[in-house]
């Protein structure tokens, strides 16, 4: 594990409270994909994990504050790792972070499990902060594109680089709320280009 994952993890560790036993964790979290591969969003329950998992609710909501947050969980778990792949410049980077995104959310549910998140989010405060600490993260963890640019001297030094993890994450998010996901390569490799090199001549 990457010093950057390992730090991700123990943020998140401090999000949703300490972990007492790794198993139960794990068999929680093996529980909460399996429902979500066999019924999706209608089906998953914290009472369905709990029973599948032989866990105890109590144990689940100690660790989670709510269903959102298990299913970040679940989420973060299955997302593939695009933010470490280093092309050798940030273009390159961008693309293939889009093209990892876009093919994650429309060849498997994990689309339709942040649809949900997004949309529990407006209405439960809850599943609102759950949000907020996991964006949080991951603007941390795709500013590293940006920031690897400026190491490499491609960018300038005073580029904001959570400003410009905020613009990715600005489209990709759009993108999937409005059912729009990319997979051209010739279309992500205009966004990619556009995003980098801006709009002057």
């Amino acid at each position: 594990m990457s010093e950057l994952a390992a730090d991700d993890s123990d943020d998140r560790r401090r999000s949703i409270g300490a972990r007492r036993s790794p198993e139960t964790e794990r068999a929680i979290l093996e529980a909460a994909e399996a429902i979500m591969a066999e019924v999706g969003i209608a089906g998953f329950s914290i009472e369905a994990v709990a029973r599948r998992a032989r866990a105890g609710k109590p144990t689940i909501y100690k660790w989670w504050p709510g269903k959102t947050a298990l299913l970040l969980d679940v989420y973060h778990r299955q997302k593939p790792d695009t933010v470490h792949m280093d092309t050798g410049t940030v273009e390159g980077d961008v693309f293939a972070f889009l093209t990892g995104v876009f093919a994650h959310w429309g060849d498997t549910g994990a689309g339709q499990v942040f649809r949900f998140i997004v949309a529990e989010a407006q209405r439960d405060e809850a599943a609102a902060e759950s949000l907020r600490v996991y964006a949080a993260e991951r603007r941390l963890q795709s500013g590293q594109i940006f920031q690897r640019g400026i190491d490499r001297g491609e960018l300038a030094d005073d580029v904001d680089v959570g400003l410009c993890a905020d613009v990715l994450a600005g489209f990709i998010w759009k993108r999937l709320l409005t059912g729009r996901i990319e997979r051209d390569p010739v279309e992500l490799r205009k966004v990619a280009r556009q995003m980098v090199r801006g709009l002057l001549a």
